[in-house]
This record gives C-alpha cells, sequence and structure tokens, in this order.
C-alpha cells in the first residue's frame, strides 16, 4: 500500500495522479486568489511556497530590514489541518493544485522578481509543468530570474545518513517510514547539487547532507517572546516545560519515564504544552525555567530559538557537528544544555541546584546575536542577492590609502 502511494506521489500527471490531486479540494472561484506583487524596488525576492514555522515571511521580512533597495514576498500553502501561519500569500491547496489560471498568473508574477528562493524543493506553481521542480525553476531561469534553493528539514535529511551519525536517530523509530523519506531525501539532494544554483539550509545539521549549502539561521522575534518572567521560589519543583509536538520525533516516549520519576520526587514539576494556541507561548513559556527540545534530532530549530528568547534554559540532545558549526560560523557558544535520553535525570537534578539566570541572559543573548534576522538576511544577500567579489575585495583592501 505505501508503494502504491509512493507511486501515485511519484507521478503527479498520470491519471491517478490528476484524480488524486482532485481529492485536494476544488479551487477557489476564479480571479479571486491573488497573485504575488512587489514595490517597485531595484530588488525583488519571492520566498516560495510552503513557509514553515513562518520562516518564509521572517525571512522576507529580514531582507526587506536589511536593505531599503528589496522588496521581498512570500507565498504560502494553506493545507488543510496543518500548521497555518500568516504569509504575504497564503493561496487555499485546491487552488494551488488545480487551478491552472492561477499558477499562471503566479508564475508571470513569479517572472517579474528579480530572485526566487524555492523552499523545500517544492514547486512554487502547483501543477504547472507538470509540477517539476527542476522544470519551474528552468523556465525562471531562462525568464532571467535567480533562483536559489533552501533545504528546510526531512525534505534532505538522508535517513541512512542520520542514523548512522546519531545513536538516537528519530528515523530508527518504527513509526516513521523510512523508505518514502529516504527515496524524497536522495532525490532533493541530487536536485540541488546538481541544479548549479545557490542552497541554502535552515538548520545547522543539514551541513552534513548538503556540505555545499550556506546555514541561514532561523528566525524569531526577540520582542514577541519578552514576557514578564516569574521566578521560582527557592525550595520549590524546577519547573520543566515540553512541547511534544511530534512525539516520535522529539523523543518524548524516550524522556517521560525520567520526567515522571523526577515529578513523584519533587524534583521537577512537567507541563506539557500541547494544543496551545501561538499566541499564548510567550506566557506559556515565561512560567518555566527549562524547557526541554528535541532528543533525536540532533539539532535544534524555532522552538528552541523562541524558549531561549523567552529566557528559558533549553536542555537537548545536539550532536557536536551542529556545535561546531554554530561556532564556526559565528564565533558563538550554542547555550542549549546537552542531556539525551540517558543523561537527563543526571543533567535536571543538576539543573534544579543550579543558579539559571546566567545560562538564560547567555541564551537570549544568543537569539537576538544569531536568530533575529540580521545574520540570515546577510548571509542571503552575500552569497545569493549581491554576492562580494573576493577579489574585488582584496583588491580595494590591498589599494593605497585602503
Amino acid at each position: 500500500m505505501n508503494g502504491l502511494i509512493d507511486r501515485i506521489a511519484d507521478n503527479p500527471t498520470s491519471l491517478v495522479g490528476r484524480l488524486a490531486a482532485r481529492r485536494l479540494g476544488p479551487p477557489a472561484p476564479r480571479g479571486s486568489v491573488a497573485a504575488t506583487s512587489f514595490d517597485a524596488k531595484p530588488v525583488r525576492v519571492l520566498v516560495a511556497p510552503v513557509n514553515y514555522s513562518a520562516q518564509g515571511t521572517a525571512w522576507a521580512r529580514a531582507l526587506e530590514a536589511a536593505s531599503a533597495d528589496i522588496s521581498a514576498r512570500n507565498m504560502a500553502v494553506d493545507v488543510p489541518g496543518g500548521f497555518h501561519f500568516d504569509a504575504d500569500l497564503v493561496v487555499p491547496v485546491g487552488t494551488y493544485h488545480n487551478d491552472p489560471e492561477w499558477q499562471r498568473r503566479q508564475f508571470a508574477a513569479a517572472k517579474g522578481a528579480t530572485h526566487v528562493l524555492i523552499e523545500a524543493e517544492e514547486p512554487p506553481f502547483g501543477r504547472l509543468l507538470d509540477r517539476s521542480v527542476a522544470r519551474q525553476a528552468g523556465a525562471l531561469i531562462a525568464a532571467g530570474v535567480d533562483v536559489a534553493y533552501l533545504g528546510h528539514g526531512t525534505d534532505v535529511r538522508l535517513p541512512s545518513r542520520h542514523i548512522r551519525n546519531n545513536p538516537w536517530s528519530y528515523f530508527a523509530d518504527p513509526s516513521v517510514y523510512r523508505p518514502r523519506a529516504e527515496a524524497l531525501a536522495a532525490r532533493n539532494i541530487d536536485l540541488v547539487s546538481h541544479s548549479g544554483r545557490p542552497v541554502f539550509v535552515s538548520t545547522p545539521d543539514l551541513l552534513v547532507d548538503l556540505p555545499g549549502a550556506a546555514w541561514v539561521p532561523v528566525v524569531v522575534d526577540p520582542e514577541r517572546w519578552h514576557e514578564p518572567r516569574s521566578i521560582r521560589p527557592e525550595g520549590t519543583p524546577l519547573r520543566v516545560a515540553h512541547a511534544p509536538s511530534v512525539a516520535a520525533a522529539k523523543g518524548t516516549p524516550l524522556i517521560m519515564p525520567t520526567l515522571d520519576k523526577l515529578v513523584a520526587e519533587g524534583i521537577v514539576e512537567l507541563t506539557l504544552l500541547q494544543g496551545v494556541p501561538s499566541a499564548r507561548m510567550p506566557e506559556a513559556f515565561a512560567q518555566a525555567d527549562v524547557v526541554l527540545d528535541q532528543f533525536r534530532a540532533g539539532s535544534y530549530g524555532v522552538a528552541a530559538c523562541e524558549a531561549m528568547s523567552s529566557g528559558c534554559v533549553v536542555v537537548g540532545q545536539v550532536s557536536s557537528q551542529v556545535r561546531e558549526a554554530v561556532h564556526g560560523t559565528t564565533g558563538e557558544e550554542l547555550p542549549i544544555v546537552e542531556a539525551t535520553p540517558d543523561t537527563l535525570e543526571d543533567v535536571l537534578r543538576g539543573l534544579a541546584r543550579t543558579d539559571l539566570v546566567p545560562l538564560a541572559q547567555s541564551s537570549r543573548a544568543f537569539v537576538r546575536s544569531v536568530h533575529d534576522g540580521r545574520r540570515s538576511a546577510q548571509i542571503l544577500i552575500d552569497r545569493w542577492i549581491s554576492p562580494v567579489d573576493p577579489f574585488a575585495r582584496k583588491d580595494s583592501e590591498d589599494a593605497p590609502g585602503s
């Protein structure tokens, strides 16, 4: 059955593939969904089409803040039942897949951009050109648009390599359908590696899968997460929060026995953040001393940055490769406290006896330095939008009076 589903997904122009697309829903009334529009600026950037964790929007705003010459917009598909994040253009899934008129209008609008950043190797224009990412990118390039790719996560995280490098890998969990994940990641890695285009990744662990890429840090708004914090009275349990959004990937089943034990002993007070609206997450984090992040991915992402920005101490399993990549790129140490499911008990017992204020302060400072959007925009500008010629820079440095 899984193999049959895979074949349908891999052949979107077949009769069965077209019928499957129809099941995603009819398009909105013709002409009712807009296409992307830009301000009249010399540089016009489109980021599309997934906007995972609102990062497409965040990168677009960061680019506009970095230069008055840039108009940046993002577009995202609104998938029913999925996480919904605001975007400059939100397109109903039925329109995205099943409205050729909108697809042609959006493609025409994208040809008015100077740069298009394709997220997660997903086609920006739905089923246009047989839903081929390579053909859609090629059509943009032929129209004079500078195209780049950005890997977001499982789209380029190769399961076989992840398992080999990480003994806690979530790909080893029986609930994960690994053959499909392996095939998709391998295909996407091959696509971007042979595209000849600039390639970026949103988390540093993906540099293992795409070693020629540049890391564009995820972005959070520090001001949004700077809620007044309640102080834990001396002698009371350590207030620990965990958001098991995807339990297998987060490692929730592996850490719950430890947490239950420490709760029973009165060492920690546990809050599982489930079903909490995004607008209330800053308030929820403000009530926690420690946030437990991921224990099977070997990396960190938006949730960890939000928790650090709120002043929480973040604990998680982070590979040495990620820590070295962060330090090598930024010159800063990643302030996430290292723990595996095996060491979590000792780590939490130690934190319960520790003054957490200095670590919380360094966590907030790290997010402001690395994840507030300035660094991300500069990397996109320097490595793609307005690349700096290193030889020209050297010539200017060597010139008399420089």
